[in-house]
């Protein structure tokens, strides 16, 4: 029967701990229910975090812009003391359709990794806020504990006094209880002030300016569901070689390379500068000999006797190794970190199942060593002990849930490639 109770006691404990209670958290002032959703939506419609990457991506797209254009034509007048006096003309650059075709192509490929790290960024402030909000919630977990832990000090020290004046116990048992039930006291102030930093840490990412606590989190911290792990670790699936199916950053890299290439083929194709052509008229015979308009044409080919466009080739050429060795740093990046998260996953999973067994044990030890106490059948420092066991595993409990939220969010943005990306 005293079995059943301390395992009834810690199922209501780890309750204790999974279950919100608003009323709870926002007992200090008047403060506005977050869920972790709201937290996630806050932080991409407020955030700073994504606004080098929007820039970025608008700076893409002014790229592109301009790759598309078409140069203008430039007109001029003149005027001669010679007849004909008057001279007009237009001059037309030629684009090549091939030349012009490889600015577009690289332009594109800049854009499109400009949005592939906004939508890593974007995933990224999502993250962020999804683990600062998983940090709040255990930081109030634990503050929730520490309290309760101070009650069941308090609760021991009056029964140590008890004892002592009915003459079952001595001063030192008093004198332990009442060190026991200070140290718990500070622990509770100092997890209370832990989980005020958090959530002003929550405010900030959501972009909630302020110097007090506004919100309070509502969600609990039960055990996540865990995630699909099937599939690539990181980098292009296997058996699907396309930018589409790997993981974000591994396709910015290599739309980033895609680019860089075309760029160098495109200054090694302009050593000769763009030709033009001139359409214009002649007029002004005060002489007569010549009346009327006369028309003009003419062709310009640039000659690459001084500059053969050896400074941008180079240039071009180093943009690309550059992109190359980016592009194998994100890859080696994408599979440590992806694996990384998964292994880390897997340990938090892992430990949730013993801590609740180990929970149960350390609780029914520290039922029954209190009973013996009350009974006279046991010492103090054999209580102590047991209520420090327990909630030492309690503790790490919080801890093993907080790692397994964080772990699978991780992994989530981790695994997210431009085909699974949700859209900005």
């Amino acid at each position: 029967m005293r079995r059943q109770l301390a395992g009834s006691r810690v199922v209501l404990l780890m309750s204790f701990i999974a279950i919100t209670s608003p009323a709870l958290a926002m007992a200090q002032g008047s403060t506005t229910p977050v869920s972790r959703s709201d937290a996630v939506e806050s932080a991409l419609a407020r955030g700073t975090r994504l606004g080098l990457a929007r820039a970025d991506t608008a700076a893409a797209f002014a790229n592109l812009l301009t790759a598309r254009a078409f140069e203008n034509p430039s007109f001029s007048a003149d005027y001669s003391k010679s007849t004909p006096q008057y001279h007009f003309s237009l001059d037309v650059p030629i684009d090549y359709p091939w030349m012009r075709r490889l600015r577009v192509s690289a332009a594109e490929s800049g854009r499109q990794a400009a949005q592939y790290t906004f939508a890593f960024e974007r995933a990224a402030a999502a993250l962020d806020a999804d683990t600062t909000y998983t940090r709040a919630l255990a930081a109030r977990a634990h503050a929730r504990l520490s309290r309760q832990n101070a009650t069941d000090a308090d609760s021991l020290l009056h029964m140590a006094v008890a004892r002592r004046d009915a003459g079952d116990a001595s001063e030192l048992d008093v004198e332990l209880a009442t060190v026991n039930a200070g140290q718990q006291d500070n622990v509770a102030v100092a997890d209370s002030l832990e989980f005020l930093s958090t959530v002003l840490d929550l405010q900030a990412v959501m972009g909630i300016a302020g110097s007090g606590v506004v919100i309070a989190p509502t969600d609990s911290l039960g055990a996540p569901s865990d995630v699909s792990l099937e599939g690539a670790a990181a980098g292009v699936l296997p058996g699907r070689d396309s930018v589409a199916y790997a993981p974000l950053p591994v396709a910015a890299a290599e739309a980033t390379l895609r680019g860089a290439m075309l760029s160098a083929q495109l200054e090694h194709r302009s050593v000769f500068l763009l030709p033009g052509i001139n359409f214009g008229f002649e007029t002004g015979d005060p002489t007569g000999s010549e009346p009327g308009i006369l028309p003009t044409f003419g062709l310009s080919l640039p000659l690459p006797f001084f500059n053969r466009n050896r400074g941008p080739i180079a240039q071009a050429e180093a943009e690309r190794s550059r992109a190359q060795a980016e592009l194998t740093l994100a890859r080696i990046e994408a599979n440590t970190q992806t694996a990384r998260a998964r292994r880390e996953l897997e340990i938090a999973l892992g430990k949730i199942a013993r801590d609740r067994t180990l929970a149960q044990a350390a609780e029914r030890v520290a039922t029954m060593s209190l009973t013996a106490y009350r009974e006279g059948e046991s010492a103090l420092p054999n209580v102590l002990e047991a209520q420090r066991n327990t909630r030492d595993v309690l503790a790490a409990y919080v801890d093993d849930l907080a790692s397994a939220w964080i772990a699978s969010a991780q992994l989530r943005v981790l695994l997210l490639t431009p085909a699974t990306a949700p859209n900005p």
